[in-house]
């Protein structure tokens, strides 16, 4: 179990960072909100969750250990792979996602990418007597980072657009977001200003 990894941030990509560890470069998956408290260059000191799968070995990359720790906690819900777990901490902070279970908020939690109705009342019921109460512990200014961006860029790279475009297509429609984004409609807008690039 790697339980943090501390070095100097060797690159940024849309969805993990490059620590630079004893001569190593490891390769940590984070959410935008902690990829926006790095810096190239600067050194970080990351609490991490490693997910280890037949094919594959993933060093998950948090802010704090209260993140990690809910990481690994919704994980213990029947259904929640790392993904949706990862989605999780980019969408909600720790004591919003304690909120939600503790008032059987499902709306607030299908907010996240990949979980729907049903999918939300299995976390509430399995999480509620384990998630403990809200800490009252204020996130930082960059766990603001809207989750739309990396959903829409994540859309146009798929649909074949370099990061770098995809990236300036959300800067030109994040102006009409709004309050609550209409990630489809975003999308949208998007594709509509590349084709006119």
């Amino acid at each position: 179990m790697i339980a943090f990894v501390r070095g100097r941030v060797a690159a940024l990509t849309l969805t993990s960072a490059v620590v630079e560890v004893g001569g190593l470069g490891v390769e940590v998956m984070c959410t935008p909100g902690t990829l926006a408290g790095l810096r190239v260059g600067q050194e970080a000191t990351l609490p991490t969750s490693m997910v280890v799968r037949e094919d594959s070995l993933t060093v998950f990359g948090f802010r704090d250990d209260d993140e990690r720790s809910i990481f690994e906690l919704v994980q213990t819900a029947s259904g929640v792979g790392p993904k949706v777990a990862q989605a999780i901490t980019a969408v909600l902070s720790p004591d919003d996602l304690r909120t939600a279970i503790a008032a059987d908020d499902v709306k607030t939690l299908t907010r996240v990418p990949g979980i729907g109705q049903k999918g939300a009342q299995r976390i509430i019921l399995e999480l509620k007597d384990r998630i403990g109460p809200v800490t009252g512990v204020q996130q930082p200014a960059a766990a603001a980072t809207e989750p739309w961006r990396e959903q829409v860029t994540q859309g146009l790279v798929g649909l074949g657009w370099s990061a770098k475009d995809a990236e300036k297509a959300c800067a030109a429609v994040a102006e009409t977001a709004g309050p609550v984004p209409d990630v489809a409609a975003l999308l949208r807008a998007a594709l509509q200003s590349l084709s006119r690039a």
